[in-house]
């Protein structure tokens, strides 16, 4: 008998072990995913000095849910309406101004204007003037309560659905994109797919390598004209230090790569003529087949964050949430 009891132990603690690690997987994959907070115009203006601190909140539960905050180009966003529903002079010597408010969240598609997930938190808050009674209401927003999590993970689940939904449809549009020779906006387009949609995130990684190879082909070729440009415009050793600045951003894996090195090399010989000094420039070592891979997705999702944060980030005022609330 006291085996049998010691065995149902064993078995219970590694089925709840195993339970943990699903659970815990399938929150990390979730957490790739990136949302975006926004702040609208509000049916009921909010003072200006408490905005900012909304806006921080807002963040807070997206980090807290898992979820990056990201910058321009993220379709999917975290937003908020604010409702007052009470409004009192409290009879103090001085007076102060107390707020109940009524903060409702949503998670949804900032560009097609499709609402996906939504909760409401009632709040109150205490001060001298309007400003510091919504600062203390906001301040007292608790997000550690079951409606709130929910409202996350539904939020996630409609974000994941979309991806498997227009999968298709992302890399044909970044395919257009590239024949119009905006490579690093498809490029950008392929790699926000998260990769816990794991079918849509692999076909994007494979549509992104060929469009990544045009991308560091044509820069390569612009680098190195404007490279050769400065060197016949003043052939010194000044001169090779900026041919070298230029070229050392060339991709090792570029076509245009060993002409690169052969003009350097060229560069380098004429210094020593001109100059009698040493002028020595170590391009990029190209990659082993086994982590070209990896390097090319690394190297395409920075060009992605380089092209979505250099973006005007009035961007986020055209974002659609008509009828949300």
């Amino acid at each position: 008998m006291k085996k049998l009891i010691f065995l149902f132990l064993v078995l219970q603690i590694v089925s709840i072990k195993n339970f943990a690690q699903n659970t815990l997987g399938k929150q990390d994959d979730l957490a790739r995913i990136s949302l975006a907070t926004y702040i609208p115009q509000m049916v009921e203006p909010i003072p200006d000095g408490a905005i900012s601190l909304l806006s921080n909140k807002l963040g807070q539960l997206v980090t807290q849910g898992g979820m990056g905050g990201s910058s321009y180009g993220t379709r999917f966003i975290i937003t908020c309406n604010v409702n007052v529903i009470t409004k009192d002079i409290t009879p103090t010597a001085p007076p102060m101004q107390a707020y109940t408010l009524n903060v409702t969240l949503y998670i949804g598609d900032g560009v097609s204007g499709t609402k996906f997930s939504s909760t409401s938190l009632t709040c109150k808050g205490v001060g001298v003037n309007e400003t510091k009674a919504y600062i203390s209401a906001f301040n007292s927003i608790n997000f550690n309560n079951p409606e709130v999590k929910n409202f996350i993970e539904n939020g996630k689940t409609k974000i994941i659905e979309y991806y498997n939904a227009k999968c298709d449809f992302i890399i044909k549009e970044s395919e257009t994109l590239a024949s119009q020779n905006k490579f690093e906006q498809a490029i950008f387009n392929l790699t926000q797919v998260p990769d816990v949609c794991k079918d849509c995130y692999m076909k994007c990684m494979t549509a992104v390598e060929p469009i990544f190879k045009k991308q560091i082909d044509r820069k390569c070729s612009e680098l190195l004209n404007k490279a050769k440009s400065v060197w016949a415009a003043g052939q010194s050793y000044d001169a090779a230090e900026s041919v070298g600045q230029l070229i050392s951003q060339i991709d090792p894996n570029a076509a245009c790569f060993k002409d690169a090195q052969v003009f350097t090399d060229a560069v380098g010989k004429r210094v020593k003529e001109l100059d009698t000094r040493e002028w020595k420039f170590i391009l990029k070592q190209q990659q082993d087949d086994v982590d070209i891979q990896k390097a090319t997705i690394k190297a395409a999702r920075d060009i992605g964050v380089a092209y979505g944060n250099n973006q005007p980030k009035s961007i986020t005022t055209t974002y659609n949430v008509i009828g949300w609330w």
